[in-house]
């Protein structure tokens, strides 16, 4: 079956917010008495927000000691610090070869998807001015299951008029890849192979990819 859209992850593929996510969770940590590394930060990559910050309890201990109203709280006010993060960025953020690799699918024809979790990928893409190079954009505001679950592609196959088969997912994250291979889509993999498996073909970055190769996967 022919490519007909191609589905961009936000994090890590397009822009690299996970360091502002990183600061944001390392303060929480801070206000609640332990240190959070990069190390364990690495659990957290795809994960939703609200498994992130459970995910950060059992790091310092502290499973199980908060109710979920403090839970709530917790969330908010981590995003909170990371809204004012990302409300700083500008172009000189997007990754390279992102907006070349964007206009390259759409000169051949090809719908360019945004799938991603993150609730503040509008302010993102307004900030980095990418929004017009996107046919259809799914963030977190209109997905409830997180990935591995497939929602936010096979949304994002929908919005764009096109069969899950006749698409082409670009993720950095495991998560994002079986999400991916659960919606009946190709997955290309933008990462270390160490890290990642079960992509159809895998890049160091965007910079690398060639739009019209991918589109005979």
């Amino acid at each position: 079956m022919a490519i007909k859209a191609a589905i961009f992850d936000l994090d890590g593929v397009i822009v690299d917010t996970a360091k502002y996510h990183y600061l944001a969770w390392k303060r929480l940590a801070g206000e609640l008495g332990f240190e959070f590394t990069e190390k364990d930060n690495e659990r957290l990559k795809g994960v939703s927000r609200m498994r992130s910050l459970e995910i950060l309890l059992e790091v310092g201990g502290l499973s199980g000691k908060f109710s979920e109203e403090e839970m709530l709280d917790m969330a908010a006010r981590k995003n909170g610090w990371y809204v004012e993060h990302i409300s700083r960025m500008d172009e000189s953020e997007i990754l390279p070869g992102t907006v070349e690799c964007l206009r390259g699918f759409r000169n051949l024809g090809i719908k360019t998807v945004l799938g991603s979790a993150s609730k503040n990928a509008m302010l993102i893409l307004s900030n980095l001015r990418l929004a017009p190079y996107f046919d259809a954009i799914i963030d977190g505001t209109k997905v409830s299951k997180a990935k591995p679950d497939p929602e936010v592609f096979l949304l994002g196959a929908k919005e764009a008029g096109v069969k899950p088969g006749e698409c082409v997912v670009f993720e950095d994250a495991q998560a994002g890849i079986e999400a991916a291979k659960r919606a009946g889509m190709k997955a290309v993999a933008i990462g270390n192979p160490d890290d990642l498996s079960g992509y159809d073909r895998i890049y160091r970055g965007l910079f690398e990819v060639k739009p019209e190769e991918i589109i005979k996967i």
